[in-house]
């Protein structure tokens, strides 16, 4: 077993019905640009009943039919931010809990200690989140995990992974392993993934690989680490 290997994020995501919401994080292969890209996917009427909207460099989960929305309560959410140099994430509204904690000089990790999994039994969702922190033409990201310590959801496990910026990699984080009832959790480190130089290559090869019935938007963002120029694609299968 190759512990190194990094895999084509399509590879790992083909053939898999639902693998939740999910975070990537990483750098060109050129060593140019950082990459940021979050998806969502549901099962429901409520959960597909959702498109991305951008607003002043910030993305949000909003209705795509605001009268058929029943419970907006873990399905609307900021879901990327950007705080100074740091841009921040996530699955849900821990999006602001990072904010807020950062404003406060807390650190991404130390924010997250106010929040846990989603209490959505039986599934108790994890919230998974990122946040890259530019400096000096690089970046360096951190991702993590809060997920239920058993079936019950007594309490909490809290996972975060730090990361330097590497050419060519990127890590991959996700809510469940596969479909199921209720959906088994994700397990283990954040998958080591290929990221491509080129944005459309990287977010059609992404989009694609998703289950055509269960997903539902996709977001990515490229910087440039030496201008900070941002190009970025979004993509809603409700139009």
């Amino acid at each position: 077993m190759d512990i190194y290997k990094i895999t084509n994020i399509d590879e790992l995501i083909k053939g898999n019905s639902y693998v939740g919401r999910g975070i990537v994080v990483g750098k060109t292969p050129d060593a140019k640009k950082a990459v940021a890209a979050y998806f969502i996917m549901g099962r429901s009427e409520n959960s597909r009943n959702r498109v991305f909207v951008e607003k002043n460099g910030e993305v949000f989960t909003e209705p795509f039919d605001a009268s058929k929305v029943q419970d907006p309560s873990l399905i609307i959410y900021a879901a990327i931010r950007q705080y100074e140099n740091n841009l921040i994430v996530t699955n849900g509204d821990q999006t602001d809990t990072i904010y807020d904690g950062l404003k406060e000089g807390k650190c991404f990790s130390s924010a997250l200690t106010a929040r846990e999994f989603e209490p959505d039994a039986p599934n108790l969702t994890p919230r998974i989140s990122a946040m890259l922190t530019f400096e000096n033409n690089d970046f360096s990201y951190k991702m993590s995990i809060l997920k239920s310590i058993d079936a019950e959801g007594s309490d909490c496990a809290r996972y975060t992974f730090h990361y330097p910026g590497k050419a060519g990699l990127g890590h991959f984080l996700h809510t469940y392993v596969c479909d199921g009832n209720p959906i088994p959790t994700f397990q283990g480190e954040p998958e080591r993934v290929a990221i491509d130089d080129d944005i459309d290559v990287f977010a059609n090869r992404l989009w694609n690989a998703l289950d055509e019935n269960n997903k539902i938007s996709l977001y990515v963002r490229y910087t440039d680490l030496e201008t900070g120029d941002v190009t970025n694609r979004l993509i809603n299968k409700n139009k």
